[in-house]
């Protein structure tokens, strides 16, 4: 009796180191599955990364190519040059104020023949263009500072 225990013993145990080997290899092979699944993901976010950097990149070289074509060399024109803008929107700000200088004095006076000339003067087309003009300062400002948080 104690030889066919000592036998089925010496058996079964031939055969766990196997089944050991076995389990061992399943979780090796599990864990560089794992490992492969996180260097693709990694990959992927890199890939994204390079391709966002790139993007930047180009928008900066684009922007420098843009403003390199305010800088002409001759100081009284580029001064000229970064005027503009303010200037007009200045002008349209004073062009705004003008009109409803004209309609209080339309209104206090009866209106009338002062009306027709703010009609005149201030159309459904001004006052898109100096929407457009407010919104373009305020807007760029807005966005440059958010952008610029954004970035700390």
């Amino acid at each position: 009796m104690i030889t066919l225990l000592a036998s089925i013993t010496g058996f079964f145990s031939s055969i766990l180191p196997e089944i050991l080997k076995l389990l061992k290899d399943k979780n090796d092979k599990k864990h560089e599955l794992e490992v492969f699944d996180r260097q693709i993901k990694f990959s992927k976010l890199k890939e994204k990364y390079q391709l966002d950097e790139l993007d930047a990149r180009a928008d900066i070289l684009e922007q420098t190519a843009l403003y390199s074509t305010y800088k002409t060399g001759i100081g009284w024109l580029d001064a000229l040059n970064g005027t503009i803008r303010p200037i007009l929107a200045y002008s349209f700000f004073l062009m705004y104020c003008g009109i409803k200088t004209l309609q209080y004095l339309a209104i206090k006076n009866g209106g009338g023949e002062l009306y027709q000339y703010v009609q005149v003067l201030w159309t459904v087309d001004d006052q898109a263009i100096f929407a457009g003009i407010i919104s373009f300062y305020f807007g760029h400002r807005t966005f440059s500072k958010f952008l610029r948080n954004k970035e700390l």
